[in-house]
């Protein structure tokens, strides 16, 4: 691999987006609403409800499985076994016929995990059934790790996703040796395997991780440069993100905070930024156009989740599947869905909800709240409005009324927001899993 790695001056002009009390604060108020707001009931149903007429909806699946565990993640996985893996896969293309059967068609998919190209010929044949009951889709989305796409069998997923997410991480050896993704080559293998195949997708993302105490901001520069040179179509850099679970354990001790992560952020948005456009708080893209976005929930009011440990978001209503594998397949074979949790939220939680989105998106419009939400925005979140203007997140478009700007200061706040949500989703799955015994797995 020969590639230049001469650094932006950039880097070394960081500046401080928000000081350390403001980080904290928000923080802080982040958690008051994750304890509040982000808990689940058990509840007993045969399946989550049906559609309703005229709203749209995405089809989220989940497949659980990895060869190796990453001690700093906290998705829903489990070590693979092939045998158990097929059993799944099957029970997740019955679970798909079930959300067709009730009525649900959908325009997008998006495949998360877990490592989900684990079983290349079975995903195959699941996205080959997604496409013949619901003929509408227009892109599919999904994951897959450094190792997976040097398979030869990877290229069999040409033409069936339309956007392939690759989780790199960090191409310095030092932080993936940190992270303990050696496993999946070295920086310099890796960047030459996204080299090879990101022409097989209309669109590569390249998922990048920062927020790393230690990381200097010469390395988060090198990274961006080489991501420059790559050119994938789409980038996310992502903030590690450490849980109340995990917050003393080694990941609690080597994740950033506050000015630190500021100034890694700024330092993203000088290298990077230069050269991508800006899609949300952490995700860039080459034009802006079609690249479909990394995180679903933000053009998805909606969604369905199939598959163990899933989440739906469905009316005012958040859904999770069973996370035991074994009760999961029994409720499939038995012609129920895995859904056996939920949370009913007031108008004024989803209302906060997708005020948070729309900071993280860049995109926040009073046509939205007034046509979709049936609210006022500016009177509906009185006192969120006037945080995020005393804070400098936003500011009036002069050229439209309905229009809101968001700030740089907004970006950096938006992804301390979701980074805190995301957090707190983790901190479910968590509670979730912890009760999980071998008969389980």
């Amino acid at each position: 691999m020969a590639i230049d790695t001469t650094l932006n001056p950039s880097a070394q002009q960081a500046q401080h987006l928000m000081p350390n009390w403001q980080v904290h604060m928000t923080d802080k108020i982040m958690q008051y609403y994750i304890d509040r707001g982000l808990t689940v009931d058990p509840v007993i149903l045969k399946s989550p409800p049906p559609p309703q007429e005229g709203h749209q909806y995405l089809l989220y699946m989940h497949v659980p499985f990895c060869h190796t565990l990453c001690t700093y993640c906290t998705f829903h996985r489990f070590l693979f076994k092939e045998y158990k893996a097929r059993e799944y896969f099957k029970n997740l293309r019955a679970e798909m016929q079930m959300a067709k059967d009730l009525g649900y068609d959908f325009q997008s998919v998006y495949v998360g995990g877990g490592t989900t190209t684990i079983l290349q010929d079975e995903l195959i044949q699941t996205l080959e059934l997604a496409r013949k009951l619901f003929p509408h889709i227009r892109e599919i989305s999904c994951e897959t790790d450094p190792k997976e796409i040097a398979s030869p069998l990877f290229k069999n997923l040409q033409g069936l996703v339309d956007r392939m997410s690759i989780g790199v991480q960090s191409f310095d050896d030092s932080i993936l040796k940190l992270t303990d993704r050696t496993k999946f080559g070295t920086g310099a293998e890796v960047y030459d395997r996204i080299a090879a195949c990101q022409d097989l997708f209309p669109t590569c993302n390249v998922d990048m991780m920062f927020g790393f105490r230690g990381q200097s901001l010469d390395m988060i520069a090198r990274d961006m440069e080489l991501i420059r040179q790559l050119n994938p179509k789409q980038v996310t850099t992502y903030p590690l993100m450490v849980t109340s679970e995990t917050r003393k354990s080694v990941k609690g001790m080597i994740a950033a905070e506050g000015q630190e992560l500021s100034e890694q952020y700024n330092t993203i948005l000088g290298t990077l930024g230069q050269h991508y456009r800006q899609l949300t708080s952490w995700t860039f893209g080459r034009t802006g156009d079609n690249e479909g976005i990394d995180e679903y929930v933000i053009d998805h009011d909606e969604y369905l989740g199939i598959g163990s440990g899933a989440f739906s978001f469905l009316g005012d209503s958040l859904y999770v599947n069973t996370f035991s594998l074994a009760r999961y397949g029994q409720r499939i074979q038995s012609g129920q869905m895995g859904t056996e949790r939920r949370r009913e939220f007031t108008k004024h939680q989803i209302l906060q909800y997708r005020l948070m989105l729309s900071i993280f998106a860049g995109r926040l419009s009073r046509k939205y709240f007034r046509e979709v939400q049936g609210v006022n925005l500016d009177t509906a979140l009185l006192k969120e409005m006037l945080g995020l203007r005393l804070a400098g997140a936003i500011r009036q478009d002069p050229t439209d009324p309905d229009k809101l700007t968001v700030t740089t200061v907004g970006k950096f706040l938006g992804l301390v927001m979701m980074k805190a949500f995301y957090s707190g989703m983790d901190n479910v799955r968590a509670q979730l899993r912890a009760p999980l015994k071998a008969c389980d797995m």
